[in-house]
């Protein structure tokens, strides 16, 4: 009950005081209107070139909505308290950290589910597609399951601020590679091998293919094996994330750049 009181409250207090720069005409814009656009100038570039349908576009900009809340969230997670100058509070906690930062990516996950739905709803109303009412909760769960994959993900990016000083720059380039090697808005059997390689081990690939399997009509047992690897792609990060956490965390105290902004 402890450890759960920790992850819940623990992370919901974080993400109150980290996420306090913004306003709600700021989340709107970039965090509701701009994914928005961004579905939009893919189904028109895809509609010019022939490349695939208006679904594609759509539920593979959904899935991908969710990735600037929580790969931005999660990194903000570990990377604030240090700009802050607060981590070394954090540290001092009796608590596991490992516990305590796995719960800070629980909200992030939900506003980034929040924003998929969003972008979902928004490409639906405003290019048309009709998605069977019978897949929508199997499509909510895909969306979910990317949303926290890519929270986890940011995850092990704020943890690489425990060494780095600018990790703002891993978060970016980290942000146009989901975009680039995901197959969100190119059938990844058009990507080089190498690319689509790549992609297996990103978050949101196989969450967006579940989401296409199951708007096309087919069963959530068809889904499952992808929405499964999605899963575990998150378990990764997250354990991922506990490692570089320790071990950076270990090298920081060594070198004494705990608090260095």
């Amino acid at each position: 009950m402890t450890t759960l009181r920790l992850i819940g409250v623990g992370g919901l207090l974080a993400y109150r005081a980290l996420f306090n720069w913004t306003t709600p005409a700021m989340y709107v814009g970039t965090l509701l209107a701009g994914p928005t656009f961004q579905l939009l100038f893919f189904a028109y570039l895809g509609r010019q070139l022939g490349v695939a349908d208006d679904g594609f576009f759509i539920l593979g900009n959904a899935v991908l909505a969710a990735s600037s809340a929580c790969v931005f969230g999660g990194t903000m997670a570990v990377a604030n308290e240090r700009r802050y100058g607060t981590l070394g509070h954090v540290l001092l906690s009796p608590r596991s950290r490992t516990v305590i930062f796995w719960g800070r990516v629980l909200p992030y996950a939900g506003n980034g589910l929040l924003i998929a739905a969003f972008t979902l709803l928004m490409g639906t109303l405003m290019l048309g597609l009709r998605i069977p009412p019978a897949a929508l909760p199997g499509i909510a769960l895909a969306l979910a399951a990317g949303s926290l994959a890519c929270g986890f993900f940011g995850l092990t990016l704020g943890a690489l601020g425990l060494r780095f000083r600018d990790v703002w720059v891993v978060s970016n380039v980290s942000a146009a590679l989901l975009l680039l090697l995901t197959g969100v808005n190119v059938p990844r059997e058009n990507l080089p091998p190498w690319m689509a390689d790549i992609g297996q081990f990103l978050p949101i690939t196989h969450a967006a293919e579940a989401a296409r399997l199951l708007a096309a009509g087919h069963g959530l047992a068809s889904a499952a094996p992808a929405l499964g690897t999605e899963l575990l792609v998150g378990a990764g990060y997250a354990l991922l994330a506990a490692v570089l956490l320790r071990v950076f965390e270990a090298e920081s105290r060594r070198r004494a750049s705990l608090e260095t902004r």
